[in-house]
């Protein structure tokens, strides 16, 4: 069996009048220093996020979502697949015929300190995109600066401050006021809560729910935290070994997830009285994977989850499970899945 053949297709993608952004078996793997493998960090990934929807993407470190959403806005090229943005097929654009573009999906880095010039001023990290993409005068650039300090909640004294003079959410907040400079429609938002203090977390979340709201825009919202994704996702893609496993709203994933590594994901977030991270009822059973995640550049024959499934049986390891609907609707690459 071939990649060709086991191509993940979201239907449950909305009309492709609706739809901003569609990857289409999206590959990205990585040669192996003095070796003939491949290390496979994407592997065969296709999704559609709707217009103004914020799609989550969840998993263990190393799973490949950061990857994936890298070759979402081309900063990474694509081994194999299709990425299309707005209508255009960007998957093999050249650096000047992307240019144009770029304004229009950006992405807003995990770590704010690592992400940020530490010689520049805050106001010229934000300006940087106005001038690349020729935004205007150095009037028109001023203001237009002011304004996203405004709108991300940052002083007009900020402006010339270093990124070492502020605190990681008000960094966090001048690497959302640069992705927003070009007015984009898509932000791929890489973790970018993960590096903050908790008390922090909240505020930036807002923001981000209240820029959604007043600019339209759509998130690819990357994490490893269960319980933040399911406060902004509309729906959620859960990712293992370079691969989607399972793609479903977030309640309907929440309440009675498919895939057996979902329900291990699950069964590990906590579960509080106010069920701010938890279903109403009795505390969810949490399930121990045995063994280690297989290496990405020696993946297992038939299902990768199937060295670490309770559930696995001999068709798992000499067949790939499928992308594919089930009777709820939601998507999930399971032979057995836990819900039918």
């Amino acid at each position: 069996m071939t990649a060709q053949d086991i191509v993940a297709v979201d239907t449950d993608a909305p009309p492709a009048k609706e739809v901003l952004l569609r990857a289409t078996d999206v590959t990205k793997h990585y040669p192996v220093r003095g070796r003939r493998q491949v290390l496979r960090a994407v592997d065969g990934v296709s999704l559609a996020v709707r217009g103004g929807e914020t799609l989550g993407v969840v998993g263990e470190s190393g799973c490949g979502k950061s990857t994936l959403g890298r070759c979402l806005v081309r900063l990474t090229e694509l081994t194999g697949g299709r990425v299309e943005f707005d209508g255009q097929d960007i998957s093999r654009l050249s650096a000047r015929r992307l240019r144009p573009v770029r304004p229009g999906m950006q992405l807003v880095f995990q770590d704010p300190q690592a992400s940020l010039n530490p010689r520049r001023r805050a106001g010229d990290i934000v300006a940087e995109p106005l001038l690349v993409h020729r935004y205007g005068n150095a009037s028109a650039v001023r203001r237009r600066v002011l304004e996203l300090f405004d709108v991300v909640g940052l002083a007009v004294g900020h402006l010339d401050r270093y990124p070492h003079e502020f605190s990681g959410g008000q960094r966090q907040r001048i690497g959302i006021a640069r992705a927003l400079a070009t007015n984009p429609k898509l932000i791929v938002a890489d973790e970018p809560v993960s590096a903050l203090d908790v008390s922090i977390q909240a505020q930036v979340l807002n923001l981000f729910a209240d820029l959604q709201e007043e600019f339209g825009l759509t998130y690819v919202f990357i994490a490893h935290d269960l319980g933040v994704v399911r406060h902004v996702s509309d729906r959620i893609a859960v990712m293992y070994l370079g691969e989607i496993v399972e793609l479903a709203g977030t309640e309907a994933l929440y309440s009675d997830p498919a895939h057996p590594y979902t329900q291990a994901l699950l069964s590990a977030v906590p579960d509080i009285d106010d069920g701010t991270f938890g279903e109403d009822g009795p505390p969810r059973e949490r399930i121990v994977l045995t063994g280690e995640v297989p290496n990405p550049a020696d993946k297992p024959t038939g299902c990768p989850f199937r060295t670490r499934c309770p559930y696995a049986r001999d068709l798992c390891a000499v067949e790939r499970p499928r992308l594919t609907p089930n009777a709820s609707g939601r998507q999930v690459a399971c032979h057995f899945p836990l819900t039918g």
